[in-house]
């Protein structure tokens, strides 16, 4: 594993209890830094921490991304806990189900968009203004290829992750005047309980159009992510780095 220099810096990581985010959260810690689990699961992000047992530089707050006051909340005790937020990992969200546009149900498509898109936006919302006063900041946003391409029977994540590639455009774009840079990753389907959940014949399906004929690793995903979390990735923002083993032509 390549050392990244992440000494003295404090992350957030939603959805940081398992999977992707948990990997990420793992190499922040290699790399010398803190973190705060950002999970709106309260026993198994209870079990991470202690998991990890890495003492005072992991923090965990239970977290519905969805509601701005949670969100809110949990930057103020980051804040009282650590003092400094450095980075921001925006990894939450939700896959919802696999149907045709047309008998996707409409209850589904908003808790998609409400949880993945909108709790984005909330967190940048939150964690920004703290960033801009200190001059410096890392945000990484994970969206997917299916932003990039959208997936058959499943538009609202397909929606979702291309409009979390938007925001990060966006934001992007309204910092790069400052020491903040604000990019995201679009993996493939990796080997995750949200990823796992989809219907058998649409996990092999969307693992069809991966030319490296694997899922996407956890270590392979937190590698990229933490080096656009570092200070070396001083003039990037505003990009989309691919995470799909070839599947994307752009």
């Amino acid at each position: 594993m390549n050392q990244l220099d992440l000494n003295g810096r404090v992350a957030i990581v939603t959805g940081g209890a398992q999977g992707i985010g948990l990997a990420i959260a793992e190499r922040i810690l290699a790399s010398g830094g803190k973190v705060s689990l950002w999970d709106r699961d309260a026993p198994l992000l209870a079990k991470t921490i202690a998991d990890l047992a890495a003492g005072d530089a992991v923090d965990g707050a239970e977290v519905d991304i969805a509601d701005l006051a949670s969100v809110e909340a949990a930057t103020k005790a980051t804040l009282d806990c650590f003092g400094r937020i450095d980075i921001l990992i925006n990894n939450a969200a939700t896959v919802g189900p696999n149907a045709p546009t047309w008998e996707y149900p409409a209850d589904a498509f908003a808790d998609v968009v409400r949880i993945g898109l909108n709790g984005t936006f909330h967190c940048c919302r939150a964690v920004v203004p703290h960033m801009v006063d200190q001059n410096y900041g890392r945000i990484v946003n994970v969206s997917s290829v299916a932003g990039k391409e959208g997936n058959p029977n499943a538009v609202a994540y397909s929606s979702m992750k291309a409009g979390v590639i938007a925001l990060t455009k966006s934001l992007g774009k309204e910092l790069a005047s400052h020491d903040i840079s604000v990019n995201c990753v679009t993996p493939a389907v990796a080997k995750t309980a949200m990823g796992m959940s989809q219907k058998p014949e649409h996990i092999a399906y969307i693992l069809s159009k991966v030319p490296r004929g694997r899922m996407l690793e956890l270590d392979e995903a937190a590698a990229m992510v933490c080096w656009l979390a570092s200070e070396e990735n001083s003039f990037t923002t505003a990009a989309v780095f691919d995470l799909s083993g070839g599947r994307a032509t752009y």
